[in-house]
Order: C-alpha cells, then structure tokens, then sequence
C-alpha cells in the first residue's frame, strides 16, 4: 500500500508539468533495446555496450541523454523521454523497445513502472547508488523501494555500491558487484605525419597543454607558467582556448603583458624555439596535443563551471592529467582517476605552478599517466557478462 501511494503521489507531482511531446525520430526496423544516462560520462560505457550490440548481435540502439552526445552508427541519440504516464505510454509505443537499461543509478519510477506493465525486462549497469530524478521534490512514501522492484537485476560497480542498493530494497538476488564496464577508446585520431613533424620540431622540449582553455583561467594559467619558466626555462605551453574567437587577444594579452613570445596556429605559425606559447586556436586537433603534451591541464575545473573536456581523452593516449576541483559532467570519470590515484588534483588556482613543476619530473609524469591509462581501458570482462546478460533476456522474451 505505502509503496503505491509513493508511485500515486509522484504520478500527481510530475502530472502537473505540462507540454508537447517530443517529436521523436523514426523508428528502425528490428529489434531494439533502450539505453539511458543520466550524464555524459555515464553515457560511455552505454556507448561501447551499444556497439557491441548493433555490431554482434544487430539490434537497434536508442540511447537517451541530456547531455549531447558524439554521433555513433546504429545509434539514436535523444533527450531523456518525459517520466510522466502520457510521456513514458508515448515513448514506448512509438520506440516499442524490447528491453531497457539504464546506468549509475538514477531511477524514473513512471517509465519502469511502465516497463513492467508491458513484462519488458530493465537492467541497471555501471550503478552507484539508487536515486530519484533530479529535482524531483515531494514526499514519495516507498518510491525508490517501488522502482527497484521494476527492475529485474542491477550490477554494482563495487561492493560498497551493491550494499546501497540492497539497503533501499533491491532482492539479494537481483544485486551482483560484477563492477565497471568498459568504456571503449578514448583516443582522439590526429594526422600522423602532422605529429611526427611537430615532434620533431619540438625536439626534447618539455611541454604543457591547457584544454579548453576558458577566459576566467587565462590569468591562472600565465601564472602557472610564468612559474614553471623558473624551473624549466624551454618550458612550451600549448593552449587551446575554449572558444577560437579568444585566439587574439590571449595572444596580445600575453605578448603585452608578459613579454613572451607568442605563435598561433591559425596563423600558420610554428612553435619554434624561441616561442613560450603556442595558442593551438583549432577546437579538431586534441588528439595531436594529447600526444605531444605529457602533462595536460583541463580548462573549466578550477575557475569554471566543470572540466570542459572528458578526462578519459587525455588518459588514452598517455598525458598525464592536472584538474581542479570541479568536473562538471564528468563526476564519475574523475572519481575514478582519483581512486586511482591517476589524476592529480589542483586545489586552486595558485597551486596550478606548483602542480605542473612537480610533474616535470618524467617518472612522476609516467606513473600518473599509466595509471589513467589502466583505468580508462578496464572493464571489458564486465561488458562481456552484460552482453551475455542481455542476450539471454532478449532469448527469454521470444
């Protein structure tokens, strides 16, 4: 009784936000399977097992996110569907998927209630910790403990996260801590002869890499390497601002105020010896600097509103990371570099010198990257007993 009262309470609660449907695409022909995500980065270990799917096995993939999300073949990106009753009929009579999965944690209880009205299986990977919606505010009496009634096995990424389920009540025997998915490669592709050309122009120079660099950073980062010139005078900082239209005037701030040589790519300049800064003004190109740079820092995480670049980019392809304390919509990702002890974390602005200093010291900047890489390719024995998992509730459906 307690329970459906939470799910009636809800349902009156998110009744009242009104407004058109969404107007989904067409739907594929064959069998499909509904992926979501409550976020970016819990979107790409759904994104490897969506491959897997369409390539093995020839479903059809609809994956919904509210963060947009790179474009993948077999794929149909959409916004998360309304967890609302008219909403969650709407989107499953016209996607009419065969079973859903969903990632981390997050619970819409109208659509899994839904679900299981139709005897369509739901599956929870990669989950944390159960939770509701974000702002979803009320008195909901048992609706967590409803939901995951809805769902018919949930994989824990760790025995910590797989006893918080069974403490809101998921059964003990739909909880397994199988841990993390593999999240499939984050190497950026680069011109190759474009690297090897560089690098040797580069020579031995140590170099640093700011990532989407925003505007609230710039002073943070001349700062830092201002510092770092002390250490290491032949020091090179790449930057590639957040926006190519700041390319300008960083370079005149720079040269103006601190009487450092200065070269822009869109200029068709190259970072010869004399130059101190490199503004890399070409948003296509972070897996030539990625490459080039074994330490990265990544813009927005100190002054901004999160790190404006995933982390696993950086992390696949061996530079090591320096990040602030916030990560935007990478929470995840950078809770696992931190367990790792693969990413390093700048507690402020005026720290950020200090930090690049350190790792100028390339067995410190060999351990902090081999351990990024580590993390940001685990997971493929996870993917596979997920696979096989939907394979045979698909099996069981037929």
């Amino acid at each position: 009784m307690i329970r459906s009262l939470g799910l009636t309470l809800y349902n009156l609660a998110v009744g009242r936000q009104k407004g058109p449907l969404p107007d989904w695409p067409e739907r594929p022909r064959g069998s499909l399977i509904w992926l979501h995500a409550p976020r970016a980065d819990a979107a790409r270990p759904l994104g490897e097992l969506a491959r897997r799917l369409v390539d093995e096995d020839g479903h059809a993939i609809v994956l919904s996110c509210p963060a947009p999300l790179p474009p993948q073949r077999g794929v149909i990106h959409i916004a998360p569907p309304p967890d609302t009753v008219t909403g969650a009929r709407a989107f499953l009579d016209h996607f009419q998927p065969a079973m859903a999965i969903m990632a981390d944690g997050e619970l819409r209880p109208v659509l899994l209630s839904e679900l299981a009205a139709r005897k369509l299986p739901a599956l929870m990977v990669d989950a944390r910790a159960p939770y509701l919606m974000p702002h979803r505010r009320g008195w909901f009496p048992g609706l967590i403990r409803h939901s995951l009634s809805r769902i018919d096995s949930v994989i824990a990424v760790d025995e910590a996260a797989g006893r918080a389920f069974l403490r809101f009540g998921s059964r003990t025997d739909r909880v397994r801590a199988d841990g993390r998915m593999e999240e499939g490669s984050r190497a950026l592709r680069c011109n190759e002869a474009e690297r090897a050309a560089l690098l040797r122009q580069l020579g031995t120079r140590p170099v640093w890499l700011a990532a989407s660099l925003p505007e609230a950073e710039e002073a943070t980062v001349v700062a830092a390497h201002r510092h770092v010139l002390r250490l290491a005078h032949r020091m090179l900082l790449v930057i590639v601002p957040e926006g190519p239209a700041r390319a300008d005037a960083l370079a005149r701030r720079i040269e103006e105020a601190e009487g450092w040589t200065v070269a822009r790519r869109n200029a068709e300049q190259e970072p010869d010896s004399e130059t101190e800064v490199y503004i890399a003004d070409t948003a296509s190109e972070y897996g030539l600097w990625y490459r080039l740079a074994p330490i990265t820092y990544l813009g927005g995480s100190l002054l901004g509103q999160g790190s404006l670049r995933d982390p696993f980019e950086p992390a696949a392809l061996g530079s090591a990371i320096l990040h602030g304390p916030r990560a935007g919509n990478w929470t995840s990702g950078f809770a696992r570099l931190a367990d790792a002890r693969a990413a390093r974390l700048v507690a402020s602005p005026a720290d950020l010198g200090d930090a690049v200093g350190d790792l100028l010291a390339p067995d410190r900047t060999a351990r902090l990257a081999r351990a990024a890489w580590a993390v940001s390719t685990s997971g493929a024995e996870v993917t596979d007993r997920v696979v096989q998992m939907v394979r045979e509730m698909m099996e069981a459906r037929t």
